[in-house]
């Protein structure tokens, strides 16, 4: 059999692509390849389950566009199936007087992008979350969270009520693309189709040159540590809880979570890691590291990273200083009070000339085209990533 589509990663942008292109051409074949034996075993299943605003994004950007988007879609689709969503809200907290001016020009940000938002004072930071302190925040009332694991079941449903097909534990050792067809071996069997798409995540510029494509990044893995508050903290705040983002960092530093199972997270850092798949501490894969320290841009990449690099590794090693973190903004929080939470690895391209691709990045060829990064907020962003990608494959509508 041809497939008419084959997907490689079963992520939340891999079944949101097999969704948009069986939209596009309905009653189309179509095989989805996933390494793991289930769902959410990487990115999509160990994020912080917040659907974002896109507060953070420059203005008219690809990112703030699919970011708003995506948030309501996503919203849209939980409604029709059922899934459970909270609109929580977001505070972006201001602690020192120094992270004020950020905080406005972030305030301006949100207008320039049509996203909902007030400034409150300390005062109102107090009568909202009795147990966040700050000079001053931005009040998001559409952030949301979710479980993302469950909307991705979702979408499986409806792609296989579809025709299409999943197939779990199995994983690509060789592509060829040749005339009209591109092949797949598995090794256990060679899967054919018309046309393939890579979401590959951790593993998209592997996948990629396995492809005869040379992606100009190296996927740097970073390890997103977590802590769950203990139960009796399951109420110390009812919406998220966000520091002001350190400039020109790409991450948006440690923060409260309420998950919709009922508990709250604490975190992540981001900490570079030493295996792409290593969820335990300290896990090293050798094959990971050697291929990271050989590409010269992590080097690059690194050295304009030292002081924060330092910073999160100190973090990570002692609970009292990431404790401390976020007393700044819940000075309430004790050591007691962290408790183990499973980490998240992130998949941060990384270019040759050492920058941190912040960027969506495709590369195609006549019958392929390959998602070698989908950066956060991929998950909330997913259903218009998909759609985005059915168009470069197809076409405009």
């Amino acid at each position: 059999m041809i497939f008419d589509y084959c997907i490689i990663g079963g992520g939340i942008v891999g079944l949101a692509t097999a969704r948009a292109l069986l939209a596009r051409t309905p009653g189309a074949s179509l095989v989805v390849l996933e390494k793991e034996p289930e769902l959410g075993r990487h990115q999509t299943g160990r994020n912080s389950g917040v659907i974002h605003s896109g507060i953070y994004y420059a203005p008219g950007s690809f990112k703030a566009r699919l970011c708003r988007e995506g948030a309501a879609r996503t919203k849209e689709l939980c409604q029709q199936h059922g899934v459970p969503y909270e609109d929580r809200g977001k505070l972006i907290v201001a602690t020192r007087e120094e992270e004020i001016p950020r905080l406005d020009a972030l305030y301006d940000r949100a207008g320039e992008n049509g996203i909902r938002a007030e400034l409150i004072d300390g005062a109102e930071i107090a009568a909202r979350e009795p147990n966040v302190t700050g000079l001053k925040a931005i009040h998001v009332p559409e952030a949301a969270i979710v479980d993302y694991t469950r909307v991705m079941q979702v979408i499986l449903a409806e792609i296989e009520a579809q025709g299409a097909e999943i197939r779990f534990e199995t994983a690509p050792r060789a592509i060829t693309e040749a005339g009209d067809q591109v092949t797949v071996d598995t090794g256990g069997e060679v899967i054919t189709a018309r046309r393939l798409v890579a979401c590959a995540g951790l593993q998209s510029d592997r996948v990629a040159r396995m492809a005869g494509i040379d992606p100009g990044l190296q996927i740097v893995p970073f390890r997103g540590e977590y802590y769950r508050l203990a139960p009796r903290r399951n109420d110390v705040v009812h919406a998220m809880i966000y520091p002001v983002p350190e400039p020109g960092l790409p991450f948006l530093g440690t923060h409260l979570t309420p998950m919709i199972d009922g508990y709250v997270t604490v975190g992540p850092n981001a900490m570079l890691g030493f295996a792409r798949e290593g969820y335990p501490k300290w896990s090293v894969n050798p094959r990971d590291a050697l291929q990271m320290l050989s590409f010269p841009g992590f080097w690059k990449s690194i050295l304009q990273y030292v002081g924060p690099g330092l910073t999160e590794l100190g973090n990570s090693v002692f609970r009292r200083r990431y404790l401390d973190t976020c007393r700044r903004y819940c000075p309430a929080l004790e050591l007691s009070d962290l408790t183990p939470e499973p980490c998240g690895i992130r998949a941060q391209a990384i270019l040759k000339d050492g920058s941190m691709s912040q960027d969506f990045v495709f590369l195609d060829t006549d019958r392929m085209l390959h998602v070698c990064n989908a950066p956060s907020p991929a998950a909330t962003s997913a259903l218009p990533i998909g759609d985005l990608i059915a168009e470069k494959l197809l076409g405009p509508k």
